[in-house]
């Protein structure tokens, strides 16, 4: 095991911050808030600013001359078939967060706007909103982010890094080089508690669902179990080179999720939920431009505060998550050209958030809307509990339920060893075998971080320490982008 000062400064500030989350997580929970409070009270406009004008980047690139720019040599072809490398997309970026906020999200921004519209239209608006913070943003910051890594790894010969562009670009002055580990080390720390918020929520899940298929009512008597065991189920593969093995089980988790989609579709009200689909899609992509500009400025303190703690905040988590999805992406992507990248990685995961929260959030407006309410009430009360108490409405809710449990314990599993993969080859300077010691001890830590926020015990909080670890991604990211545009300019596309 080689050390080096990047490896080294990054596990003792990981480190620290999960022994400040274990001894004390209200302070590490309330501190955290509190910052990213005043951060988006004085840069939520260039956070939305910066995030939108991604957007209109991806755009610009996949459809300029730049588009036929090939991520590699200019004979250089895809490892993977289109279909292939599309399913592999799926699984990236979304999630155990699909199956948390499926109907749980809608049902919030639901309850927030009623207040200031007619039913109807808060629904409509609250889909529109989940959209906003699921689709095009959201993967317009990991295109772009993948693309950078993408293209100066293979058509530049560089490392899978985030100081890839800056030492390709600039060179090899000093400053630069300092720059460029600093990049490095703040990729390592947001991959590092991005991740850690996502074991937490992950725990929290199925706990909730363990809870509910045999009767405890006290779903926190599980906390302790289901934790053990979930680190223990990725302890055993980050010690062994078994990325063929993760590779299916979250394919096999995905393949849970899109099948329970299409049972909820199936056994619900059909045709309500296709057009809320169909609307909410219509909806979406005739406002996203203009919306993705706005602050919330305007309005009163309860509209500000939830525009905060749910829109900003999932720009910076998927900011934080984006050096992570972005190797991933990356490292499947070689011999694509540009355009084929950003319009697979953008607009196909788009689409299917668009029908999973257009499936489960308007199953969630049928019951608000024509039912009984009872989603609403038990989404106020606790989010874990919402997706569980959807499906006991539905036959065959015992399978179900299960089979959510499965897919959010694969789904989280699967994601961690792939983190404390990545996590070792980047403090490794870009190894594409690190060490397992290393990768272990990448597993411990982001153990020791998924307890502290498991300890943090509100979601609201979480999300706030995973904002906090990724807002200087806000002033990375810009500063990438301009080193792409700085290489690409020298390229002559055929």
């Amino acid at each position: 095991m080689i050390l080096n000062p990047l490896l080294i400064v990054a596990l003792i500030i990981s480190a620290s911050v999960a022994i400040w989350g274990i001894f004390d997580p209200n302070g590490l929970g309330v501190i955290a808030s509190a910052a990213v409070k005043i951060q988006f009270n004085s840069r939520g406009w260039l956070i939305m600013l910066e995030t939108s004008g991604l957007l209109f980047v991806a755009i610009f690139l996949a459809f300029s001359r730049f588009g036929s720019v090939r991520l590699g040599p200019d004979d250089a072809r895809p490892e993977f078939s289109t279909s292939a490398w599309i399913a592999m997309l799926f699984a990236a970026g979304m999630g155990v967060g699909l199956l948390f906020y499926g109907a749980a999200e809608p049902l919030t921004h639901f309850d927030t706007l009623q207040t200031y519209y007619a039913p109807a239209q808060a629904a409509s608006h609250a889909l529109f909103v989940t959209y906003l913070n699921w689709g095009f943003h959201a993967w317009a910051i990991y295109g772009v982010v993948g693309l950078l890594i993408a293209y100066f790894a293979f058509r530049r010969g560089q490392p899978l890094l985030l100081s890839a562009p800056i030492k390709d670009a600039i060179g090899e002055a000093k400053w630069a080089q300092l720059l460029g580990w600093v990049f490095d080390l703040m990729s390592i720390i947001a991959i590092a508690v991005g991740l850690a918020g996502s074991l937490a929520m992950g725990v929290f899940q199925i706990q909730t669902g363990i809870a509910n298929l045999i009767g405890i009512e006290n779903p926190a008597v599980l906390t302790a179990p289901v934790f053990i065991t979930m680190c223990l189920a990725f302890s055993v593969p980050l010690r062994r080179n078994l990325g063929e093995g993760m590779a299916k089980l979250s394919n096999l988790a995905m393949t849970i999720a899109i099948a329970l989609m299409l049972f909820l579709l199936i056994f619900g009200p059909t045709s309500y939920l296709m057009n809320s689909v169909v609307s909410g899609f219509g909806h979406y992509l005739f406002n996203v431009l203009e919306k993705g500009f706005t602050t919330a400025e305007f309005f009163d303190r309860q509209i500000v505060d939830w525009y905060q703690g749910w829109t900003l905040n999932y720009m910076i988590w998927w900011l934080a998550w984006s050096p992570f999805v972005g190797i991933f992406i990356a490292r499947i992507s070689r011999g694509r050209t540009i355009r084929e990248f950003l319009l697979g990685v953008i607009v196909v995961p788009t689409i299917f958030s668009v029908f999973w929260f257009g499936i489960f959030g308007g199953l969630g407006f049928f019951d608000e809307l024509q039912g009984d309410g009872r989603l609403s009430e038990i989404n106020r009360q606790n989010l874990d509990a919402t997706t569980f108490a959807l499906l006991q409405g539905f036959p065959f809710d015992l399978v179900t339920q299960s089979a959510t449990i499965v897919a959010a314990f694969l789904f989280v599993a699967t994601s961690v060893v792939s983190a404390g993969f990545t996590l070792a080859m980047i403090a490794t300077g870009g190894s594409d075998n690190p060490s397992p010691k290393i990768r272990t001890i990448w597993g411990a830590i982001l153990g020791a971080l998924g307890l502290a926020m498991v300890l943090v015990g509100d979601i609201g909080l979480v999300r706030s320490i995973i904002a906090l670890s990724a807002i200087a991604f806000v002033f990375i990211v810009p500063v990438l982008v301009i080193c792409l545009f700085k290489s690409l300019l020298r390229e002559i596309p055929k």
